[in-house]
């Protein structure tokens, strides 16, 4: 059996920083585990590293196999990216793909932080509403930081939620190599709305939340729970900080986050001057 972890192009590229830190974890703790940048073989690897704005980071990814070779029955596929493991899913039903939260929640050692009992809402991705494992491994991790935990009015199996990246059209890939997630389950999502449609839409998702701070584990619902106006944090900003960074510090200058996040997306090209004042708007 081979272990990979698929790095993830669009997360790598959105946050530079975190990626390489979660690849340097892997390569100490788990050695055995295979690094690889993306689920698709030959799949725009040039533009697909082009785009990592941060130099060091874009030398390590250049470094990794492209993709794996081949899978084989009882591999095992891990990421954070659904995209990936959705796709891995139904290109390759040979091999157990799971997510990233899985296996640190397995850790017997790994540094959690102490958030002292801070009330968060936990945001369930759409991508990923069928995966109950994946669900109950992001509480577990939350039960061990010390958060409390309050649930969106949609939760596990329920949500409806991806940021407003269900409200215009999907990479062709998705639907090309994942038809099962992203064609046949996906009926009447990913039509085209206005960058004004979008931001209104996540503002009124927003304002049903429980609680303003928000910890979610897909990129997609960090970019709609940032242009909703929620204090929203991906999970792996928290458990891969800054050397030093406490989860309260973090919560505190999502504005830094937002700025890098800015900075490494094309949302230019999708986002109109009001859609992109929105991602930049104080909380």
């Amino acid at each position: 059996m081979t272990a990979r972890y698929v790095a993830s192009c669009l997360f790598t590229a959105r946050f530079p920083q975190v990626s390489a830190r979660i690849l340097s974890f892997l390569a100490e703790k788990h050695p055995e585990i295979e690094q690889v940048r993306c689920c698709i073989p030959r799949w725009k690897p040039q533009e697909n590293t082009d785009r990592i704005k941060d130099q060091a980071v874009r030398a390590t990814w250049a470094a990794l196999p492209q993709s794996a070779a081949q899978w084989s029955a009882g591999d095992c596929a891990y990421s954070l990216c659904h995209n990936c493991t959705n796709i891995i899913a139904e290109q390759h039903p040979e091999v157990k793909a799971l997510s990233l939260w899985e296996l640190i929640d397995a850790e017997r050692d790994f540094p959690f932080p102490d958030c002292s009992g801070m009330t968060i809402t936990v945001q369930d991705c759409w991508r990923t509403r069928s995966e109950r494992t994946e669900q109950d491994a992001v509480r577990s991790i939350l039960e061990k930081c010390h958060f409390t935990v309050l649930e969106a009015p949609l939760h596990h199996e329920h949500t409806t939620f991806c940021g407003s990246t269900l409200y215009r059209p999907q990479p062709l890939k998705n639907p090309r190599f994942a038809p099962k997630h992203y064609k046949e389950q996906a009926q009447g999502l990913f039509e085209p709305h206005s960058p004004e449609q979008q931001v209104q839409l996540m503002r009124e998702y927003c304002a049903t939340l429980p609680c303003n701070q928000v910890i979610c584990y897909c990129h997609y619902c960090l970019e709609g729970l940032w242009q909703g106006g929620a204090q929203a944090l991906h999970l792996a900003m928290l458990l891969f900080p800054e050397p030093g960074q406490t989860p309260q510090e973090i919560f505190a200058h999502p504005l830094r986050l937002r700025s890098n996040y800015q900075a490494a997306t094309s949302s230019p090209k999708r986002l109109s001057s009001g859609g992109r004042a929105a991602l930049r708007a104080p909380l």
